[in-house]
């Protein structure tokens, strides 16, 4: 065991685990964000993707003592006001079916959008490569995306995004 101090969605966290422990599992068992989940325990999947220092990275294979003292994101801590653009985007779109793989979506395409604020169908292709969707909603995840970069604008709908007025999703259309 070490202790381990690390910074999670902006607070300072300070965790005696083994050093090798597996980044997922301190997330989820000793800090309780169990918003990343564990798919594949192997990082081919992206289902347990987080931030660390902005860029996307795969929390189930990335041992806790790397990412000691570097600034972690989980999808808890995407947005400080309620909903984040993407996660709007996510039900606009209405993305999830199972829902398993979404929050490791999520964050991978944060991470592109903070890169790349208006990416082409080729460069979502190439950032989501690797991140997997047992029920196939690939193309509702593209839509997704390119409504976030458009600032919540797609086809003449809008959802409520934090501070905008509005209090049901899609303005109350159906």
């Amino acid at each position: 065991m070490a202790d381990i101090t690390l910074r999670v969605n902006g607070s300072e966290k300070k965790v005696s685990v083994s050093p090798e422990t597996p980044l997922l599992w301190v997330l989820r068992d000793t800090l309780e964000l169990t918003g990343t989940k564990f798919g594949c325990g192997a990082g081919l999947c992206g289902a347990c993707t987080v931030h660390v220092d902005g860029g996307p990275v795969r929390s189930c294979s990335t041992p806790v003592s790397q990412v000691a003292g570097k600034n972690i994101t989980t999808i808890e801590g995407l947005s400080a006001q309620g909903l984040h653009i993407l996660q709007a985007a996510w039900i606009a779109e209405e993305v999830p079916q199972c829902g398993y793989c979404q929050t490791g979506q999520i964050m991978t395409a944060a991470a592109l959008l903070a890169k790349t604020p208006h990416p082409t169908d080729e460069q979502i292709t190439q950032a989501m490569n690797g991140n997997l969707c047992r029920c196939g909603t690939y193309e509702r995840i593209r839509k997704a995306i390119h409504w976030a970069a458009e600032g919540g604008k797609n086809a003449g709908r809008e959802i409520a995004t934090p501070g905008d007025g509005k209090s049901e999703p899609n303005g109350g259309a159906r």
